[in-house]
This record gives C-alpha cells, structure tokens and sequence, in this order.
C-alpha cells in the first residue's frame, strides 16, 4: 500500500459520550461513511484530539479502527514530545491493521535541523509502514526544516509531507527540496492552490461532515479545477474554523445526527461556538453544489 494511492484523507473526529469517555459506536459509524466515499481515514490526528487523549484511549481507537470491515487505509498518528513514548506506540500499533503513519513535527521544544533529523530518522527507522511527515508550525511551535527534508527523503518508509504552514512559498520551497516525495495539502480551502503547485492529495476536516462532496472537491482540484470551486470552499472552510478545530466540524456532525454529542477533551469545549448558522449555512450549500454537479 502506498499513501499516494489515495487523494483522500480524512483526519477523522474522536466521537465522545457527554461524560468524556470514548464512543467507539460513534467512530466506526463515521469510519464507515469514509469507507462509503473512498476516503482514507487518519485517526489521532489534531481534529481526532489525540493528544488530548490518554494512552489507553488511544489504544481503544487504533484498536476499533482497524478492526472494521472497510476497503480503505486507516493511518495513525504519533505525535507529542517524548521520543521514547512514540517509539513504543509505533511498536504496540504494530500489532494491528494499520496501514500508514502520520509524524508529527516534535511538539513545544523547537527542535532546529540536526534535531529535526534526530527526531524522525527515529520514527522512520522503527515504523514498518509508509510515513507521512506533518508539518503544521501553527500548532507545533516549530516549522518543519529543510536541511531534514534533504538529509531524509531517501529513507524507504518516508512516503509523503502533509504541509498546513498556510504558506504556498513554503509549499514550494519544501518540494523542490524533496522533489522525490509527494506532498499533500493540509488545508482544505487552500488545496486549489497547491494543488496547482504541484500536490497530489489532502489530509481533511471538511470531509468529516461532508465526505462525498470533498473527495470530488479533491478529484476537480487536482484535475485543475480548483479555482471556480475557491469561493464556495473557502466560504465554508471559513466557518468550519470558526472556532478551534474540531469544534465547530463535532457541532456539525451531531446537529446532521452522525454523533450522539459533540463533546471533547478539556482545553477544548463547546461553548467556543455558540451560534451554528454558519455552519448550518454551509451544510445546505455543499449538499446543494453536491447535487448540482451529478451525486452519485
């Protein structure tokens, strides 16, 4: 299996009970409606709050995801701080039918190049699955660094970049360092544009509550369509980021019924977004351009 082999992937929401405990019925529901649009699924990412979650929670989503009865990739994330605790949940999903891992840019403590190199030659050495390195400074603290892309793009499991610096220069300056790897968008409003400089797929929210219209949103983007469908996306984009993601994108999905609570992991809450017309505005507007350009 290759990551490339896919377009789509979705960086799935970690469904929840009011009381905070993982509702393992909800994930599979929403695994299964990628499954039905063809979109790989991404589990512990940023919008799945996996770092959020603890170690036994995290074993219960790798555990339920990869035991379902799907046709498409499941990747899992690792990402934190601590190498040696990474190394081990590497080694422990191992175990399971994980096809892919996501790596994550070292969290808080701005690594520079030789760090950087140190960090995920690590990761990449100990993980038996193609590898997708994540570069998202917003979150991360640090941007990911060239001098690392150089030095490591020959490793075998070093697949592909997710980029979601928001910077198309940086987009180009990353690959025609690593000319060798496919990279992917990050950003789902952004993705005409890279898509016209040169990506090959995206790692989505959007297509949490709308996988369907986002795996064609894909395929037009990378068939050079991109532009004519920017204003529509971005003005949805928009209002799934309204509020801390995955806020607004959990409101969403438990107001279209596909979750029984849009409830998250402290610092998180859903009282960042009080008023969902926005998103409800949004809803109706994808299912209606979905419908309008042929639904399957």
């Amino acid at each position: 299996m290759k990551i490339t082999d896919t377009q789509t992937w979705t960086a799935v929401v970690t469904p929840m009970h009011e009381n905070g405990e993982l509702n393992l019925e909800d994930l599979a529901s929403l695994i299964y409606k990628q499954d039905e649009a063809g979109n790989g699924v991404l589990v512990l990412g940023s919008t799945g709050e996996g770092l959020a979650l603890g170690l036994e929670d995290k074993k219960q989503v790798v555990k339920t995801a990869s035991s379902l009865n799907i046709e498409i990739p499941v990747m899992a994330g690792v990402g934190g701080f601590n190498l040696r605790h990474q190394l081990e949940w590497i080694e422990y999903c191992h175990q399971f039918e994980i096809d892919a891992f996501l790596l994550v840019t070292p969290l808080y403590a701005k690594p520079g190049a030789k760090g950087q190199v140190q960090w995920f030659k690590s990761l990449l050495d100990a993980a038996d699955k193609p590898c997708m390195v994540y570069n998202v400074p917003s979150r991360t603290g640090v941007k990911m660094s060239v001098e690392m892309l150089m030095e490591l793009k020959g490793h075998p499991n070093f697949e592909v970049v997710k980029e979601a610096s928001g910077s198309i220069t940086d987009f180009q300056r990353y690959r025609a360092s690593a000319p060798e790897l496919a990279f992917y968008s990050g950003d789902d409003a952004l993705t005409p544009f890279f898509a016209m400089a040169g990506c090959t797929g995206l790692v989505s929210v959007a297509s949490n509550v709308w996988p369907k219209a986002v795996h064609r949103y894909v395929q037009w983007c990378m068939e050079g369509r991109g532009p004519e469908l920017l204003p529509l996306w971005q003005e949805c984009a928009d209002a799934l980021f309204e509020a801390p993601n995955p806020v607004p994108v959990k409101l969403l999905l438990k107001e279209k019924g596909w979750i029984s609570s849009s409830a998250l992991r402290p610092p998180l809450t859903e009282d960042e977004l009080a008023d969902i017309s926005l998103l409800k505005n949004a809803d109706q507007m994808i299912r209606d351009w979905y419908e309008e350009t042929g639904s399957d």
